[in-house]
């Protein structure tokens, strides 16, 4: 399979991810909404309060899950898929060790007969495969690991 078609069905991959997340959250919100929308002031008093509260505090920890979806979002938009002699957002990088796509965090993805990670360019590996040209090594957690090519 080209290369190009590789990286076009893991972008994809992490696309669908990032949308799947969003629309859960989506939904999530939405009924946490109706849930204070529809809540009626009870007799119970404090215990009807502590409620409202609570789902209050989900609905804002929902939205801070939400901007970071929105955040992912954006770093997927940025992606070129474009081969360049130096890793970079969007890279698919071979090395002795594994492959890498250089996207958002969504960890292993095995499509079209390959096993690849996408990692983010701000993790641990990411920052050190950054820049980074073919035959060029970087010791992670112990390993010496060689890249191989970059796609």
């Amino acid at each position: 399979m080209e290369a190009a078609n590789i990286k076009e069905e893991l972008l994809l991959h992490c696309q669908n991810y990032v949308s799947s997340r969003r629309k859960r959250l989506t939904y999530q919100i939405t009924d946490i909404q109706k849930a204070l929308e529809s809540e009626t002031k009870s007799s119970a008093g404090d215990k009807h309060e502590t409620g409202r509260a609570m789902l209050h505090i989900e609905r804002e920890k929902l939205g801070v899950q939400l901007a970071e979806v929105q955040k992912l979002d954006l770093i997927l938009s940025k992606i070129s898929l474009t081969p360049a002699s130096l890793v970079k957002l969007g890279s698919l990088v071979y090395t002795d060790k594994g492959l890498y796509f250089l996207s958002i965090s969504v960890g292993k993805i095995d499509k079209m007969d390959i096993s690849c990670f996408a990692i983010a360019a701000n993790s641990p590996i990411g920052k050190l495969l950054l820049g980074k040209k073919n035959n060029d090594t970087i010791q992670f957690n112990g390993n010496t690991i060689v890249i191989e090519n970059i796609l």
